[in-house]
């Protein structure tokens, strides 16, 4: 009599078709909010702490504050791309407000976005105007369309992410 102890797997959940439900516009707005608030802090923090370690002088910018301006402007644009890109990546597709609001950005497939992908979405929120995109339903804004990927509701989809290296 043989005992067979290595029999194949069999994954009974195989057969079931994955259902990505996409956020409601009104989570999509709060994990806005969420991040823009939390984003701005960190600039804050971290303008302070430059801030702090430059020399101060009591000379003012004598018509360079233009060039300041313009180049904090700069800057606050990256570290806020950097914010959303760091967030999305090392959280496999989840920023602090769609962690808060239990959403997570996807790809279509409902595959894990990869680095790339979470970068691109950060470059392209850049774009002027590009908020405005979001208004609507379903909302569905370039820095979706664009990566084609999804920022689904978690609790609401049937998925299982497939993580990707």
């Amino acid at each position: 009599m043989e005992n067979n102890l290595h029999q194949p797997e069999i994954n009974i959940l195989e057969d079931l078709e994955q259902q990505l439900v996409q956020a409601s516009g009104g989570k999509r707005f709060l994990n806005f909010i969420i991040d823009s608030i939390l984003s701005s802090l960190a600039y804050n923090f971290m303008e302070g702490f430059f801030t702090e370690l430059l020399p101060q002088s009591d000379e003012p910018f004598e018509g360079l504050w233009y060039t300041y301006l313009i180049g904090t402007w700069i800057f606050s644009l990256l570290f806020s791309m950097m914010y959303m890109f760091v967030n999305e990546y090392f959280m496999k597709g989840k920023s602090i407000g769609k962690f808060i609001t239990g959403t997570r950005a996807v790809n279509q497939d409902g595959s894990q976005i990869s680095v790339r992908t979470a970068l691109m979405r950060s470059l392209i929120r850049m774009v002027p105007f590009e908020a405005f995109s979001a208004l609507g339903t379903p909302s569905f804004p370039w820095h979706d369309k664009w990566t084609s990927t999804y920022v689904i509701d978690e609790k609401n989809s049937n998925y299982q992410l497939k993580i990707t290296e």
